[in-house]
């Protein structure tokens, strides 16, 4: 019994690697092993709603030259003396174009070039200025293929000095001055040498396998090719469901739209890239997961059926965890600033009060009493009484003291008709002033 359980259990992991090695970012099973699994999805969506399994590629993009095929072109470059040249262009419709004309008849390339593999670079009539090093690019503009050969030319006058050699990073070859030199540059592969008709070599492949069936197993669902021929398989109903867009090779989107999603309808799809021409193989794999549909109340508040709508309050929380202390440190600016306006406005009105008692003269002098000269006692002690005897005007002996006498007598005659004045009220206006 337990060599049961432990061999199921073997099993069990067993499947689980594989399924781990078959699914991920490596190059698939052996039943394609060019394919290379790009990108691996797991997605899910409610039943009766639609999705769309999305297949980018621009590498797919069909871009064929409609006139003359000049997709795949040839440079040859030489750099000597610190100097960058372009010597010769080869189109793969046998077009050539050499940028010096001196050099017309002396260098050239054959024009089987495209045909052969065959790029390699006649040099006619060695000259010590041919001396540098020299680079052939072949470049392959619809399948974003570019590649490069250097090799490094010398010349010598000495015949026995005639090589070539590896220096490590790139052949070098010693010419005689004055003889015919070959630069080698050779590519024989397929995409090089032949034309073939783009149409044909680029497919899209959408497959499916249920739950627990392996990939290689799946069932197909549907082949695009360049040329615009789509195949579909399945029931006509499958058909009708998943479709991919009429234009993909022109905007490069092979993705596969299913409607009407059911529950047998989960599953492992993947969409396969095919281009044979330029080599590329590539894979993307999705998980679909069905759920349950979507359910919407309906209410009869009126004759006709209305939806109602869920009152839905968006609270935001914030994610931060210094939240509370930054709304602390606002309230503590928000105080700390107050108090600085209540230090200033008493400083200033203190200043203010300071000047109002130096520039006040009522303050600075001292107050006002009232001074009644009734409240003075004076002593009379030492005061001795006047007694006016009254003078007899016969006791004069001549008129002119009779006179002065009548004169004083009349002055005090005026004063006692004079009012007399209040002291008081002078006195008041005297402290005033």
């Amino acid at each position: 019994m337990r060599q049961l359980v432990k061999l199921l259990l073997w099993h069990f992991l067993f499947l689980k690697v594989r399924f781990n090695l078959a699914y991920t970012n490596v190059p698939a099973n052996a039943i394609n092993p060019d394919s290379v699994v790009l990108a691996y999805q797991n997605m899910s969506a409610p039943a009766g709603s639609e999705v769309v399994l999305q297949c980018y590629s621009q590498r797919m993009v069909w871009t064929q030259d409609r006139l003359i095929d000049r997709q795949r072109v040839a440079h040859w470059d030489s750099f000597s003396d610190y100097k960058f040249n372009r010597i010769l262009d080869m189109f793969s419709a046998d077009e050539q174009r050499l940028y010096n004309p001196y050099d017309q008849g002396r260098i050239m390339m054959s024009p089987s070039a495209f045909s052969s593999g065959n790029f390699s670079l006649v040099i006619k009539d060695v000259r010590a200025t041919d001396r540098g090093i020299y680079s052939c690019h072949l470049h392959h503009h619809y399948c974003h293929l570019y590649e490069t050969v250097k090799i490094q030319l010398n010349i010598t006058k000495a015949a026995r000095k005639v090589k070539r050699f590896w220096d490590g990073e790139k052949e070098v070859v010693v010419a005689l001055l004055g003889t015919t030199v070959l630069l080698p540059c050779e590519n024989y592969s397929p995409i090089w040498t032949e034309r073939h008709h783009e149409e044909e070599q680029q497919v899209v492949h959408w497959d499916r396998s249920p739950p627990g069936v392996w990939h290689d197993q799946a069932d197909r669902l549907i082949d695009l090719y360049a040329s615009g021929e789509q195949r579909s398989y399945g029931s006509q109903f499958i058909r009708k469901r998943m479709n991919i867009s009429d234009t993909a090779f022109n905007d490069g989107d092979f993705s596969l739209t299913i409607s009407n999603l059911r529950l047998g309808d989960e599953g492992l799809y993947s969409c396969d890239l095919h281009h044979h021409y330029c080599g590329i193989h590539e894979r993307r794999i999705f998980t679909l997961s069905i759920t349950q549909p979507i359910k919407v109340n309906l209410t009869h508040k009126t004759p006709s059926t209305a939806v109602e709508i869920p009152n839905v309050i968006n609270v935001f929380i914030p994610d931060h965890s210094s939240h509370f202390l930054h709304q602390l440190g606002y309230v503590l600016a928000s105080l700390l600033l107050l108090a600085i306006l209540i230090t200033i406005i008493a400083l200033i009105t203190r200043q203010q009060r300071r000047r109002g008692l130096q520039y006040n003269v009522k303050m600075s002098q001292p107050r006002r009493t009232e001074v009644n000269l009734n409240d003075f006692v004076i002593d009379t002690t030492g005061l001795r009484t006047n007694k006016n005897e009254e003078i007899k005007f016969a006791d004069y002996k001549n008129n002119i003291l009779k006179e002065k006498f009548a004169l004083s007598r009349e002055k005090v005659e005026l004063l006692r008709e004079i009012p007399p004045k209040n002291l008081d009220r002078d006195f008041e206006k005297k402290y005033w002033k």
